[in-house]
């Protein structure tokens, strides 16, 4: 049994982890009958989103690990419990919530500056030869991560320019992909995939993030 860490980073697409790309993942890696853990930073938000709205709400503050819990069933540890030693891969869903509460490329863009957990657990991930499985935005927490490695990660946003030429300033290598595919850097052992950085819906993003987790666990 494939044992899995899922890194959350809120709950909502606007603020937090993208709860399709989210659910999707749990999904498909227990119907491989992985074993998983969710862990997610013990900080507040970077904001709150109202997403009737898509409005920053003036005064609330949420707590990442709190509001990843909605999503893990309470089943959630703080990031710095995580040992990338117990598992054999580590998955990123996307959502802002991930360029902006487990990095800031959201304010900052490829300037970014990144979550001392998340930077130490991307970097082990690949230097032991994990998988790292990377969804939506996520790619970038990889690339600032690896960013002084010396090496150039091969990584998906789908299409978007501004975003892949982010990309190459965080000193990754950016390949086009459709929401189904997904990109395979088998030197740095990273799989990516758009999700919702296209969509347009749930079915092919769930298509997309299907392929992602089997190749993970293919190769973990």
């Amino acid at each position: 049994m494939k044992k899995v860490a899922v890194i959350l980073a809120g709950s909502g697409v606007y603020d937090g982890s993208e709860i399709h790309e989210a659910a999707l993942t749990l999904l498909y890696l227990d119907k491989v009958k992985a074993e998983i853990k969710c862990f997610a930073p013990d900080k507040n938000q970077l904001h709150v989103i109202n997403h009737l709205q898509g409005e920053p709400v003036e005064g609330e503050n949420r707590n990442v690990l709190l509001e990843s819990a909605r999503i893990a069933r309470g089943e959630v540890l703080p990031l710095p419990e995580l040992k990338v030693d117990d598992f054999d891969a580590v998955i990123f869903p996307g959502g802002f919530g991930a360029a902006k509460n487990l990095c800031t490329f959201a304010v900052d863009g490829p300037d970014c500056e990144i979550d001392g957990d998340v930077n130490r657990i991307v970097n082990d991930t690949v230097e032991k030869k994990k998988v790292l499985g990377v969804i939506c935005i996520s790619p970038v927490i990889a690339a600032r991560a690896l960013k002084d490695s010396g090496r150039k990660p091969k990584l998906t946003v789908g299409t978007d320019k501004g975003t892949m030429e982010a990309l190459e300033k965080l000193n990754a290598e950016p390949v086009e992909a459709r929401v189904n595919e997904i990109v395979v850097d088998e030197n740095n052992k990273i799989v990516s995939t758009p999700a919702y950085m296209l969509g347009p819906s749930i079915a092919p993003v769930a298509e997309g993030i299907e392929k992602l987790v089997n190749k993970v666990i293919d190769m973990a």
